[in-house]
């Protein structure tokens, strides 16, 4: 099968469409013939070798976190899906590779696409739309008439967590670019801070949730914005010891992560704020609910360029600049 693949960590490593082996199955897996693909900034930061102290891949390796297509073969252990489904998901982390014709996804990951899109518009979703799940549902636990901070708003996360967030019946509060500010307001931000005029720092208070998806600076500075008991989400990091111990890592990385983490957690804990790092994972389930939302209105895709497969490289490029309106897309059919 053809395939985008990087034979080596670096940041001068663009990567190269070749011809790969199909993928093995396991008798839990569902084999997805791949329609389309999207592309994340995990998608970039693994190309460069970021986090490869916490995912180890072997190379040559299929980049890709997206995907939605049409089953065609099922494990024998699979009861849920049947050859010729529609489906879409985001793969284990151990088991990425969506930029390629063919994938092998464990059947508990995979959900239904929404019958009212196409594929390109459900393969933005999965990654994206399972992190603003886990982090505003499943670890904020977010209710109705809260107030949170959603970080980048005009992004792939953030373009999402919007819609999903004014859902929940928060009271939403974001940052972009001046030229973003009436777009992310149609996604329905409450309050949008431009960040070329202004400093959500000085601009923003009592919060009750920080969604942090940026840099160092804007980590700290969003401790400034929340009450009491509050919570800062991190999506950037840096991972703590609490991640480390789910993820079952060796003793040696978990002290580095420890240390990563000690002066964010001091300063929260000084605060009476709870910080934590969520690190998206797959989950059929979670992706289920997310496609009901989807097919009733609350939730829609946002897709800002297209492109084929074998200008992946320019897609990531692209997405390395930072400047999409919501998620790019890597059509393979």
């Amino acid at each position: 099968m053809k395939a985008f693949i990087i034979d080596r960590y670096g940041k001068k490593e663009v990567g190269r469409l070749a011809d790969m082996p199909e993928p093995g199955m396991h008798d839990d897996d569902v084999l997805i013939q791949i329609h389309a693909a999207s592309v994340n900034a995990l998608d970039t930061k693994t190309r460069t070798g970021e986090f490869k102290l916490v995912l180890p891949y072997r190379m040559p390796l299929i980049l890709g976190n997206d995907v939605a297509g049409t089953v065609v073969r099922v494990g024998r252990l699979v009861r849920d899906f049947n050859v010729g489904d529609e489906v879409y998901a985001r793969p284990d982390d151990d088991r990425i590779g969506t930029f390629a014709e063919l994938i092998a996804v464990k059947a508990t990951s995979v959900a239904r696409k929404p019958a009212n899109i196409g594929m390109s518009e459900a393969a933005s979703l999965p990654l994206v739309a399972l992190t603003a799940w886990q982090v505003l549902v499943e670890t904020a636990k977010l209710k109705k008439g809260q107030k949170v901070f959603i970080q980048a708003g005009s992004g792939g996360v953030g373009s999402i967590a919007i819609q999903l967030a004014k859902h929940l019946g928060a009271w939403v509060a974001t940052n972009t670019s001046t030229a973003n500010v009436d777009w992310v307001k149609a996604l329905g931000a409450d309050v949008v801070i431009d960040y070329k005029k202004q400093d959500f720092a000085t601009e923003l208070r009592d919060y009750d949730v920080v969604l942090n998806s940026l840099g160092s600076d804007e980590l700290h500075k969003s401790l400034q914005v929340l009450k009491p008991g509050g919570h800062l989400i991190s999506i950037s990091g840096p991972p703590t010891p609490a991640f480390a111990a789910e993820q079952g890592f060796p003793w040696p990385v978990k002290q580095v992560l420890r240390l990563l983490s000690f002066g964010i957690r001091r300063k929260a804990k000084a605060r009476g704020v709870n910080y934590a790092f969520v690190f998206m994972r797959a989950e059929g389930k979670q992706l289920s609910q997310i496609t009901a939302l989807v097919e009733k209105g609350a939730i829609r895709p946002v897709v800002d360029r297209s492109f084929t497969l074998d200008q992946t490289a320019e897609a990531l490029a692209y997405v390395e600049q930072g400047r999409a309106k919501g998620k790019v897309v890597v059509k393979v059919r």
